[in-house]
């Protein structure tokens, strides 16, 4: 079966939410390469510091990444997923154990 990507667009990609999203996203990536961080075909990611999806906006910070380390989740040596929780969250919740 093929993929409708007219579907896909019109229950998710289309609704308001995402699309302020990814305009968030797109402003991101031009204001790091007006800096003079990133270019085209470099090979890298904006990464909010914060991701957007938990409340974050281009104002709590903007980092740099491989596209390897900001896409994907923590795996084994075989290429199995460990862990759905960002590096960021797992440092937050070892710093609330221990206090």
């Amino acid at each position: 079966m093929a993929r409708n990507y007219r579907q896909e667009y019109d229950r998710y990609h289309g609704t308001p939410d995402q699309r302020r999203k990814r305009a968030l996203r797109n402003k991101a990536r031009r204001k790091m390469v007006k800096a003079g961080k990133v270019r085209k075909g470099d090979g890298k990611d904006v990464a909010h510091k914060k991701a957007l999806d938990k409340g974050g906006t281009n104002g709590h910070g903007l980092k740099v990444e491989s596209k390897s380390k900001n896409r994907s989740f923590r795996r084994d040596r075989s290429g199995n997923l460990v862990s759905e929780t960002s590096k960021r969250e797992r440092k937050k919740a070892t710093a609330r154990r221990k206090k």
